[in-house]
């Protein structure tokens, strides 16, 4: 960091001596080591080659053989909260990441702001001279910043990187992703059809940063944080990858534990006696529906050849963006910078269980709390992977996956949610090759970890704020000492109401379900505890034996929950997530007008759950056909868009076949009023609104129909509001996107979900009309 001003200053600049160090960037120390962090989404142990498991992961097998795999790695359980801890090396709740960003509330562990006392790795780094760049996925800009309006302040340049390309919300779709360079929206630079995917693009775009930095200054290192849109849902990967994997899990999940568990105690991965547990090991009076597994046995063969296929896809997702990966190896070890770059490679959770016990080709049922249909699942067989489905596999995967472990992503009280695949690779700075290391970490220590390898201290101060100590402990001390005694002693876990700790080998953990259970009384949690020094997959209870070791751990729980923020403890389900995302002022009225970016649903007129009507002032030639108005996908969302001398209104529920459509002839020549309006009428119990669409022109009805509407969510992220075309994912089958309007120009649309009837709404858009 510059220091003060050393030289002298006198009246004639002849006589004074300048100080270029006062000024200029502070350079690293000499042949400090580059920084790559690899970080995958929703992977258990048991998934990749190095740990045993069936998906072939040829880079990452290069890392393992050439570096370090650790075996008792561990993170929060889902992804805001665990790369919050990436980003500040303090615990999620401290960062204000206590659930995902859409999930925020108002009190100080959940609020999705990170505060200032807790500075970035990246703040850090760039301060002491190194470039820093973010590429893929974000999942850390709180919800009420998501909007262009917003301060960036919490977006990663605002956070201390220098570049950014990727998307900010939870996920993306990998065909026809939402994309940010830097802190503006910008458009794919391919289509699928012109063999476009999310994780090629970000392999390029990673080697471009790192390149357009060495170019400049040689001997400058850098920090890229690397966070593919894998292996989260959906689960998108090119044909030819998922062909290698067919049959590859037909025998399947419950099989498949069996198989893994001897591969990982071959590989030192897990002691010689750790057994297996349960697929359901939660009673049933306390488990969540939605996260039960169906035994295989019970499945007809329909749904295991549907099962096997799901598994096949997620598997080619997880491979491709693997070999996407080795390209910026290659293009490290090719440029001579391998050697000495210190690569993380790891996941954020376990693996996800939100694809239901059936699966899904559509995990925006999930976030609607809407059921799957396996039938129609069925149907969607030979298209899992592609464009049309956004498919998660079902629950028994999840555990399969996280292999020998109770659980899976979102249960923080067990390891299936939280143990998780690390390899670090260091030629330069680590001796040992193709080692496994027991020592017990978590992702509070990556960011303590950087800064002994790079030989930088933890500032006291960072941007003029006094800084919060790290959580973490580093793991340096491990890379050449396999006997080391591990120096993490306590880490406290919570997510989603789910709740444990580990301490000096012991584990409690309170058995409780996660969203969307709903259930509360966290005063009447049952505790179990564990030796994990001599049973890791936390398989035999030892509450009754040692009942002062679980008090004592008990309160070592409320101690470090009252530290980190950790309460109230929130099990609201969707319905938390829901009310986080609007408390932004609501008003009755939107404006909107084309030429602009995509506006995030976040910030856009609520139209889910409500009545709402949707206007258009459109200049309207004998040519004009285009999207006026869309939101979502085809995977639930809406369109108003003209095709063929037809004015069409599409709203598509859940991407579940048919599209539900209104037409009518296109209006003349000249300014029109065209629009639609939605009247609620009742709400099912599947969450479903009920109610009458009726299509307008001017003051005229041209078509009616009853209609069924989401109340949850279009999509978790991306696939915004557009004005005058339809961004990313199609709405509609009739058309792909962008479908621009032409032939005339879209003037504005006006949104209203107040109770205001159709025709006051007119006059109050004639009004406006008048005044622009």
């Amino acid at each position: 960091m510059p220091r003060p001003f050393q030289g002298s200053i006198t009246l004639d600049v002849r006589d004074s001596k300048a100080d270029w160090s006062a000024f200029l960037d502070a350079r690293a120390p000499k042949d400090a080591p580059n920084v790559l962090v690899i970080l995958y989404d929703d992977t258990g142990q048991a998934a990749w080659s190095p740990y045993g498991g069936r998906i072939n992961m040829p880079t990452l097998d290069r890392m393992a053989k050439n570096g370090l795999t650790y075996s008792q790695w561990h993170t929060t359980a889902v992804c805001s909260p665990t790369r919050s801890c990436f980003l500040t090396g303090r615990n999620h709740h401290a960062n204000g990441f206590g659930a995902i960003s859409e999930a925020a509330t108002g009190f100080p562990g959940y609020n999705g702001h990170i505060p200032l006392e807790n500075g970035t790795i990246a703040s850090i780094l760039r301060d002491a001279g190194w470039s820093t760049f973010w590429i893929g996925k974000n999942h850390n800009v709180p919800v009420d910043a998501f909007g262009m309006s917003a301060s960036k302040k919490k977006w990663p340049l605002g956070l201390g990187y220098d570049r950014f390309y990727g998307f900010i919300g939870g996920e993306t779709n990998q065909w026809y992703p939402e994309l940010i360079e830097d802190n503006h929206f910008v458009n794919q630079p391919a289509q699928p059809e012109e063999g476009y995917h999310f994780s090629k693009d970000i392999a390029d775009k990673a080697i471009s940063f790192i390149r357009e930095s060495k170019q400049v200054d040689p001997d400058k290192p850098w920090y890229l944080w690397y966070c593919p849109g894998a292996n989260h849902a959906p689960h998108h990967a090119p044909q030819d990858y998922i062909d290698k994997y067919k049959g590859v899990f037909d025998d399947g999940y419950e099989a498949y534990r069996e198989w893994v568990l001897k591969r990982m105690i071959e590989r030192g991965i897990l002691p010689a006696d750790t057994e297996l547990t349960p697929i359901n090991p939660i009673p049933e009076d306390m488990a969540a529906e939605g996260d039960m597994v169906r035994p295989w046995d019970s499945l007809s063969d329909d749904e295991k050849q549907l099962f096997c296929r799901m598994a096949e896809v997620y598997a080619a997702l997880s491979e491709y963006t693997d070999v996407q990966i080795g390209r910026l190896i290659e293009y490290l070890e090719e440029s001579g910078q391998l050697d000495n770059t210190l690569i993380f490679y790891c996941a954020d959770n376990g693996a996800s269980g939100e694809g239901s016990p059936s699966g899904s080709v559509n995990e925006n049922l999930f976030f609607n709390g809407f059921p799957d249909d396996v039938k129609r699942n069925l149907a969607m067989l030979e298209k899992l992977g592609g464009p049309d489905t956004y498919n998660h596999y079902p629950t028994g995967w999840a555990v399969a996956f996280s292999t020998p472990y109770k659980m899976f992503k979102r249960y923080a009280s067990f390891a299936g949610g939280t143990c998780d695949p690390l390899v670090i690779h260091w030629p330069k700075g680590i001796r040992a090759r193709g080692e496994v290391r027991d020592q017990y970490h978590h992702c509070t220590d990556i960011v303590p970890t950087i800064l002994e390898a790079c030989g930088v201290p933890m500032p006291e101060t960072l941007d003029g704020v006094k800084q919060a100590p790290l959580a973490g402990v580093s793991m340096v001390y491990s890379f050449d000492d396999a006997q080391a005694p591990t120096r993490k002693q306590t880490q406290y876990y919570e997510m989603c109401g789910t709740r444990g700790i580990w301490s000096n080998g012991w584990k409690a953990a309170a058995v409780h379900a996660p969203l969307p259970s709903d259930q509360g009384h966290f005063d009447q949690d049952v505790w179990q505890l564990f030796n994990t020094a001599i049973d890791r997959a936390e398989a035999h209870d030892l509450a009754a034996e040692h009942p002062e070791k679980l008090r004592e751990l008990k309160e070592l729980w409320l101690s470090e929950a009252k530290k980190n923020n950790v309460l109230p403890l929130i099990d609201l389900g969707v319905r938390a997530m829901h009310e986080a995302e609007y408390h932004a002022p609501r008003r009755d009225s939107y404006v909107y007008y084309p030429g602009t970016t995509a506006v995030p649903e976040a910030a856009a007129a609520r139209t889910l759950g409500v009545s709402f009507k949707i206007l258009a002032e459109v200049e309207f030639t004998g040519d004009s056909q285009g999207v006026i108005v869309a939101q979502g996908s085809r995977f639930g969302g809406y369109s108003l868009f003209l095709k063929g001398g037809q004015l069409f209104f599409v709203y598509n529920f859940l991407g579940i076949p048919p599209e539900q459509r209104l037409a009518c002839d296109a209006p003349q020549a000249g300014r029109h009023v065209v629009g639609v309006a939605f009247i609620k009428e009742r709400v099912s119990h599947l969450g479903e609104a009920f109610g009458q669409v009726t299509l307008y022109i001017d003051d005229h009805v041209v078509a009616q129909a009853p209609c069924r509407t989401q109340t949850g969510r279009y999509t978790l992220c991306g696939e915004g509001l557009c004005i005058g075309y339809d961004g990313g994912d199609a709405v509609s089958s009739e058309y792909k996107s962008p479908f621009p309007f032409t032939g005339g120009r879209v003037l504005k649309v006006i949104y209203d979900i107040a109770d205001d009837v159709y025709l006051d709404l007119e006059r109050r858009l004639q009004a406006a009309m008048a005044r622009d």
